[in-house]
């Protein structure tokens, strides 16, 4: 009985190694979603912020997902809390400056020609290739 029993299993149970062995996946990279939400506030830098007026959709804990250009999902999650950014290079010598409110949260995608954003449900935001500060995926919003 048991070498009836080896005999019928080990067949199907080697065709489904060897279909899992031969579906490729797809390569996937890590990179980084960097979105800048211009909010136009004076305070310090490094400080934790949110989006303010038409972005209050920016906030930690707000779900979002990595789409490609035909919509499918690439990586999906929650935003972590903003943190302020200073909107200009100069040192400008006080305290407090312009900033732009700063998400940036590491996700792995597959290679595709285009992203986008999508942030608690709201239309998609066109993500750019930047690799100033490592390898990134930037919007800034308003654009």
């Amino acid at each position: 009985m048991r070498r009836l029993l080896a005999a019928l299993l080990l067949p199907s149970l080697a065709t489904g190694a060897l279909t899992a062995c031969g579906d490729a996946e797809e390569a996937r990279s890590a990179t980084t979603v960097r979105v800048l939400v211009r909010d136009i506030n004076i305070r310090p830098e490094g400080v934790e912020c949110a989006g303010t007026g038409p972005y209050t959709h920016f906030h930690n804990r707000s779900p979002f997902q990595v789409i490609d250009a035909d919509g499918r999902t690439l990586a999906e999650g929650a935003l972590p809390p903003g943190t302020s950014v200073a909107t200009f290079k100069e040192d400008l010598e006080v305290e407090r400056v312009p900033t732009y409110c700063e998400f940036a949260v590491p996700v792995t995608v597959a290679d595709r020609s285009a992203y986008q954003l999508v942030v608690d449900g709201h239309p998609p935001i066109a993500l750019t290739p930047n690799d100033s500060e490592g390898p990134a995926l930037v919007a800034v919003v308003p654009s």
